[in-house]
């Protein structure tokens, strides 16, 4: 078993980090809010009270942070992961962020001698807790493999996308691409129901023919037919709308950065800042169904 240093335990990374203890793992947690270090510690970690004293004697530091700007700084501040971890530790950021970001990071990183995988999550806060996440990992082969014993850990799929920011760039397509199947699922059932078929009915058929797809068929945004899925849940989060709105713009700046053309990106972008922008951004991203109907 390893020593861990976990950062930033938030709805995702709370879970992530319950798992590596119970799975053995010795795991110094810190964040900044006093009541997720107290979870953490009732999960089974060891509280630290600053970055220092979590990456102390750490084999691993994870991270699991809002965006890059927390990152950079968590890593790279005066206080933070680089001027107190020993060189040895493999340095895993767990969070979604650009592209460039990453790459600039693991860039910096490795002047100072330190090793890095940008490993974003796609899974969403029940993957987390049940340890069943899919990893997108960029970075070293041979780091790939040591982390991905303890990435196991914490998820089932575990993928290496290639070197530094690929994690970043495959977790960018991917939520791009759910963005908008959900806004797809939806109108299909919006279409259905105006038809006068009921939603039960056609999730039983389109599930089997050739529109099925996730959105559907794991997290169908139409109540009823999941009964696990948020939308049997007054659209209780799950994956935020603020969440999902994040995502769809780091897919726009990476578009622009590629010059790749993703106009459904770009539309599913402004239907999810409609949402926001209508208080909504505290709800799972499946209540684009409800704007859908009331249009």
């Amino acid at each position: 078993m390893s020593t861990i240093a976990f950062i930033g335990l938030g709805n995702m990374g709370s879970n992530m980090c319950a798992n590596l203890a119970n799975a053995g793992h010795r795991v110094n947690a810190f964040d900044l809010n006093p009541q997720s270090v107290a979870d953490a510690v009732a999960a089974g970690a060891q509280a630290a009270v600053d970055i220092a004293k979590c990456v102390a004697g750490a084999e691993f530091v994870i991270t699991m942070l809002p965006a890059g700007k927390h990152v950079h700084s968590v890593y790279f501040d005066t206080d933070g992961v680089l001027a107190n971890a020993d060189s040895t530790a493999l340095l895993i950021d767990c969070s979604t962020i650009a592209v460039d970001e990453a790459r600039s990071a693991a860039e910096q990183a490795k002047a100072q001698g330190f090793r890095t995988l940008d490993a974003p999550v796609s899974g969403g806060v029940a993957a987390a807790k049940a340890g069943t996440l899919t990893f997108m990992v960029g970075g070293d082969e041979t780091d790939f493999s040591r982390a991905n014993p303890v990435l196991s850990d914490m998820g089932q799929n575990i993928f290496h996308a290639g070197p530094s920011g690929n994690g970043q760039a495959a977790k960018t397509a991917n939520n791009m691409l759910l963005g908008i199947s959900m806004i797809a699922t939806s109108e299909a059932f919006n279409l259905a129901a105006k038809l006068g078929l009921d939603a039960e009915t056609f999730f039983n058929i389109s599930s089997k023919a050739s529109g099925q797809c996730w959105s559907m068929t794991s997290y169908c945004p139409a109540p009823g037919p999941v009964p696990t899925s948020p939308a049997n849940n007054h659209y209780e989060p799950g994956f935020a709308v603020a969440m999902m709105l994040k995502d769809l713009r780091l897919a726009q700046d990476a578009a622009a950065s590629a010059s790749a053309a993703i106009p459904f990106g770009e539309q599913a972008e402004r239907t999810y800042a409609l949402l926001d922008e209508q208080g909504l951004n505290g709800k799972d991203f499946s209540v684009v169904m409800r704007h859908i109907e009331n249009q």
